[in-house]
């Protein structure tokens, strides 16, 4: 990723200057510093877990681990970047770059019951950057850190309620684990309030519901590849998605200018007719056909998918978003 001077996101005001310090001293308290402590029933509960349950467990591990430690990259990489023209954005992107490493490091050492650990440093060696304009950034990583603090806090109030399907002591840290991920996603909305240009035209509607679109469609594509996993932990799946989904819309129609209907029924229809089509699609992947074979099959199939996308992205939006521009006060959600 390039980040050039001129896209540096600069302070507009003494209001928005005293928001920024407010967050800096928000994230230098630290909350978490002594939380991530393991005790000795992480190994216990991972050698108690085996067949389906024990396989997609570590799948779940590996890609949180990764996706941690490329938020951890990235932050440090923006903070490192922004360090001359904008310190205290820098800081608290480095401070956010720690949180991601401490919970990349907590994830590995769970690996570590598996008898299982990922090379992080590869990751840091084989890194690649591509430009992408600030923006795109900013709504990109805004969802992403919602929609985790969403996800975080269902599973850990789910298995509060469920203690029988608490299978690994890892959800025990979710609930102040998910409070980092809100503050960076608070973050994020400061820096698209103190740049309203992001937020205040037509072209920002199409981008915040582009954006909405892929964060939720991914996930529930992915999520519906990996039901064991859910089911393991006595969750339906498609429900758990669908909650984590709404309400990060909701939080999201807060900031975004447009969002998507995600409550229309015919939302879910269409995300679900995705899944249906993404399964056959697997379903060639994994056959004896010979690729020439297989692609020529994939073409209606990926023609439908796309379909469906577009149709879910042209349905009536809802107008949302932040009337004004005022000064921004970091709120958390318990």
């Amino acid at each position: 990723m390039r980040w050039s001077a001129s896209s540096t996101p600069r302070s507009t005001s003494s209001s928005t200057r005293r928001s920024s310090t407010r967050l800096l001293q928000e994230f230098k308290t630290d909350y978490n510093q002594t939380h991530f402590v393991r005790n000795p029933e992480f190994k216990a509960a991972a050698d108690k877990m085996d067949g389906p349950l024990r396989q997609i467990f570590v799948e779940f591990l590996e890609r949180s681990c990764t996706a941690e430690f490329s938020g951890f990259l990235l932050y440090k990489e923006l903070g490192r970047r922004l360090k001359k023209t904008n310190p205290v954005v820098a800081e608290i992107f480095s401070l956010m770059s720690r949180d991601e490493a401490r919970h990349a490091g907590f994830l590995n050492k769970g690996l570590s019951d598996f008898n299982l650990a990922l090379d992080l440093g590869f990751l840091t060696k084989a890194r690649k950057y591509t430009f992408f304009k600030p923006k795109f950034i900013f709504y990109a990583t805004y969802l992403s850190e919602k929609i985790g603090y969403w996800r975080y806090i269902t599973i850990f109030r789910h298995l509060k309620a469920n203690p029988e399907y608490q299978v690994y002591p890892i959800f025990k840290y979710f609930e102040n684990w998910c409070q980092d991920e809100n503050r960076h996603g608070d973050f994020f909305s400061a820096l698209l309030k103190a740049q309203p240009q992001f937020l205040n035209d037509w072209k920002a509607k199409l981008w915040s519901r582009f954006f909405c679109l892929s964060v939720y469609v991914t996930m529930y594509l992915n999520d519906c590849q990996r039901t064991t996993f859910y089911e393991g932990i006595g969750l339906d799946t498609k429900e758990f998605d669908m909650h984590v989904i709404i309400e990060t819309n909701r939080t999201t129609a807060r900031i975004f200018p447009a969002v998507l209907d995600v409550e229309n029924p015919e939302f879910k229809r269409k995300l679900d007719k995705m899944v249906e089509i993404n399964q056959k699609i697997i379903a060639i992947g994994e056959s004896g056909d010979i690729p020439l074979v297989k692609n020529l099959k994939r073409i209606p199939l990926v023609a439908a998918l796309v379909s469906e996308i577009i149709a879910a992205y042209l349905m009536p939006p809802i107008e949302s978003g932040s009337v004004d521009f005022a000064e921004f006060e970091p709120q958390l959600v318990y």
